[in-house]
Parts: structure tokens; sequence; C-alpha cells
């Protein structure tokens, strides 16, 4: 990274990750807004006190490390006429190369003046804001996001923002997450408090900042030690944290739990990413991974997608019985429905098998959105030059004017991926719908229908996502088209069977004649 320090507080100015394009531009993850806030500043008090902006002293101690001091004078209430009390404040950074975090040590030194330290029932205030980079339009959970963390105990625990809201628990990291960018601090205290704040900054679309309060101190000196870490929300990056393989040799940090996703559906979209990673070693091109992991996933999922393909045959073949037995108890529910019941049991079919492939496919798919809209890796992933450049974000073939949105709609380009994934699916349905679903009415509502509301939905999802709802359509219908094949004698037969049961049915048998 690129960092500026000021001597105005002795704060940060600027922190851009080289690593990291925003724009043609290193991403900024100091966004200061109209006010020239800094970052890491110290207030004399708690939350409401205004940060030290004063001129301070800087030695440039190396090339990794900075020093800023000033004296600071306490007028003596008890005795007004005596000479006032003066203390100094110096604040420290140590930096280490190809690291994301550094160390900032802040001391209080009273000599003989200056016994404690009490503005208000807090020493100072250490905070980071007012806001993360990269920038943003606006936090919608989609494009980017803001939450607040704490860890401890060998949990993460997700934390509220407000200027009232004070943790105290001492944990042992605190983090603002962001989609894809975090701030973690780690207070190196025996005690401290921890505030998160949203509070309203001129020229920020939205505030959050990370306070470290320190208790008021008792005695004339205090050298208090905190790391920051300001980078990638990256699991590889992270990690480092964990086995000691960085620069101020820590281990079990677990800061990679600021990476990690939380829910029922967190382990298989961390199976998921391990084959993503995978198959991105063999062939290093996003796109092409999710392809193969989509071809991955139909392999595993073929015996049940064949078996549910059995199933709506063998319901063909059910199906005259059902409508007679429909027919013949259409005013008594309860004998119907124990009477099909008993056919399906005679019949050994099993109504809901047709749709167990359905079924199981929606978590995958759900999983496979949280993947792609968050993963790190495909941030900025191209998949194919000039037209989709970031397999994170919507693709497009036109972007509209500046300002310009689509009235009623909202859009802001035109995209192509949306109506390659409405031709998909529209031609994916009329592949896989049975002969019964033709001519029932309900059926091509939904088969026509419903691709074209989800075309809407799914307008402005990142490109990866539909790339392999895409592929997996295309995949779904080669792998229809093979069963079909393979099936097609026993469809006839089974349609044969139907034919030869209904004339068995209205074709009187001869009665023999008695002797």
């Amino acid at each position: 990274m690129t960092v500026v320090l000021s001597n105005a507080g002795g704060d940060v100015v600027s922190w851009k990750l080289k690593q990291h394009d925003d724009n043609d531009d290193y991403v900024e993850m100091v966004l200061s807004g109209n006010t020239e806030a800094h970052a890491f500043t110290v207030a004399f008090g708690g939350l409401n006190t205004q940060p030290v902006s004063s001129l301070f002293y800087v030695n440039r101690l190396s090339d990794y490390s900075v020093e800023f001091y000033r004296d600071f004078i306490i007028p003596n209430a008890a005795a007004p006429d005596s000479a006032p009390a003066q203390f100094r404040l110096k604040k420290r950074y140590d930096f280490k190369p190809s690291d994301y975090m550094f160390e900032l040590t802040v001391s209080l030194d009273g000599g003989y003046t200056v016994s404690a330290f009490n503005f208000g029932g807090s020493a100072y205030t250490l905070s980071f804001g007012p806001q993360i980079g990269p920038r943003f339009e606006k936090l919608d959970n989609r494009y980017d996001y803001r939450q607040y963390m704490t860890y401890l105990n060998g949990k993460r625990k997700i934390e509220k923002a407000g200027d009232s809201v004070i943790i105290n628990s001492n944990p042992k990291w605190a983090a603002i997450s962001g989609k894809y960018f975090a701030c973690i601090a780690v207070p190196l205290l025996a005690q401290y408090e921890i505030n998160f704040s949203e509070r309203p900054e001129p020229g920020i679309a939205s505030a959050s900042r990370l306070n470290i309060i320190r208790p008021a101190l008792n005695s004339p000196r205090a050298e208090d030690i905190y790391r920051f870490y300001l980078g990638p929300k990256n699991q590889e990056t992270l990690n480092v944290y964990n086995n000691g393989n960085n620069g101020f040799g820590l281990t079990d940090m677990q800061l990679v739990e600021v990476a990690n996703t939380r829910g029922f559906l967190s382990p298989l979209e961390r199976v998921l990413k391990w084959l993503l990673l995978l198959l991105y070693r063999l062939i290093p091109n996003y796109g092409v991974a999710i392809i193969l992991l989509t071809l991955l996933v139909k392999i595993v999922f073929f015996p049940l997608t064949k078996k549910s393909s059995e199933s709506t045959l063998r319901m063909q073949s059910v199906a005259p019985k059902i409508k007679e037995i429909q027919e013949k108890y259409k005013d008594n529910p309860q004998k119907m429905n124990a009477e099909m019941a008993e056919l399906y049991k005679k019949e050994g079919y099993n109504p809901l098998s047709g749709c167990l492939p359905m079924l199981l496919q929606i978590p995958i798919f759900f999983a496979m959105y949280n993947l792609f809209n968050n993963h790190f890796d495909l941030r900025g992933a191209m998949f194919i030059p000039g037209w989709i450049p970031d397999l994170s974000l919507p693709e497009a073939i036109w972007n509209f004017p500046d300002g310009f949105r689509l009235p009623l709609l909202g859009w802001t380009a035109l995209r192509l991926l949306p109506f390659i994934y409405v031709g998909s699916q529209l031609l994916y349905g009329k592949v896989t719908q049975t002969p019964d679903q033709q001519s029932n009415t309900q059926m091509k509502m939904m088969l026509y229908v419903m691709p074209i509301v989800f075309f809407f939905v799914l307008y402005d999802v990142p490109s990866g996502l539909l790339i392999y709802w895409i592929f997996s359509n295309v995949l779904t219908m080669v792998q229809q088209v093979s069963i079909n094949k393979y099936l097609a004698p026993k469809r006839a037969a089974a349609v044969a069977q139907a034919a030869a049961n209904e004339a068995a049915k209205i074709i009187p048998q001869k009665k023999r004649r008695k002797t």
C-alpha cells in the first residue's frame, strides 16, 4: 500500500492498496468526504469529544517507522495561579514490508506534573473513520455493505452500530467488514471499550466508524499498542495471521472469520469455493472455472436427474388410473386420497421423486449466488475481454449516459447475459416439458412466464451467476435429450401397455356357454 500521513493530529490521510484497482486507480481505504476527516485520530475524552488536529513534530525513525509528538497543557483548576500541568502525546506508526497490518503506539507522558489522565471518565478515544473504501454509490447489500463484528472466546459476533452502543467485553479483535475489504483492530490492552458509529458525515453516503475508548488512567505514563489490518477480505491473505507467516509473527488470530460466511448454506458455499479455486488452478480463468464447476455439479446430480425422468415416465403410465380414481371419488376427498395412496404403493411410485433433483438444486443456486457475489477473487476477474471484465458485477454491452436510468426499471446499462438466460430458460422448458404439461394451461404459464419474471429479477446480478445458470440450462438440455433417447423404448412400451389396458376395459369378454 501507499500511506500518506499528516502532522495535523499525526493521522492517516490516505491508504491506497496498490494491488487492487478501482476505476483505473488504486483502492482508497480512507474515505473522508468533504470535511478532510482523517483516520486513526486521537481525542482526549469519550465519543463526543473532538479529535486533536494540532500540528505535531515529526521524527522519521526509519523507512517503515514514523513518530509524531506534541506537548499539551492542562490548566490547574485547584490552583489557577500556579503553573499549568503539561504532558506529551506520541503516536508512532510501525509498518512491515508486504503486510497489510501495521502497529500504532499511543503514549501519554505526564512527567511530574500530571499524575492521571481523566477527561470526562475516559483517557482518550482512538478512531478509524469516517468510512472504509472502496467508493460506492450506496450500501444495498448487493453491490456493497458494512458489517460490524467482534471476536471473543472463539466466537464471532455481529454487532450493532450506534453512539450509545458500548462494547466492554474486551474482544480479541473488532472489525468493520465490507463486501471485499475490512478494517480490523487488535488492541493489546488490558481494558478498553469498543463502539461502532454511523454518524453522518458531509460527502459520505454512509459513515462507518470504529472507536476504541481507553478508560481513565490513574498513572502519569501509559504506552498503549494497537495493531490494525486494513486490506482485502481474502481468506488466503487473512490466514497468515493464524500460521505466523506475517510481519508480526502472530498466530491463531482467526482474522479469517471476517471473510467466512455464516448460515446453514455456508458449508456448501465453502465446498463450492474450494472446488472453484481448484478448477481455477487448472485453467486460470474464473469464467471457465465456473463453467467447469457447473459441469461437475451436473455430473454429480445426473443419477437424480435420470431418476426424475424415469419417474416422469412412470407417472405417464399411472396417470389414467389416477384420473379414474379422481373422477370416481371426486365427492369424497378422504376416500380419494386413500385410494391414491394405495395405488402409489401398488405401483411402487413416489410422486415426489420427480421434484427431488429440483429441490436439491435450490440450495446450490443460493450458495452459488453468495459465492459469486462475495468471493474476493472474483472481484475484477475477467472472463471475456471487452464484454465481461468483472464476474462479480453485471456485464454491459452499452452503458447509458451518466446519471440516466431507464424509467420504471431503473436500468443503467443494456446487458446481454439476461437475454441469453431467458432464451436458454425458454428452450430448457420446451425440451424438458412432458406431454401432459403441453396441454396444461397452468404449466404452460409456468414454463413461459416465469423466465420472463426472472429476467427482471436477475437483470443486475453478478455476471458469474448468470453464466452458471445459462450453462446449467444448456447442460440440462443435453442431459435431457440423452435421457429421452435412452428412455424412448421404455416410453413406447409404457404407452402401448396403457393403450392395451384401456382397450381391455372397453371390450367385453365373451361369456362361456353353460353345459
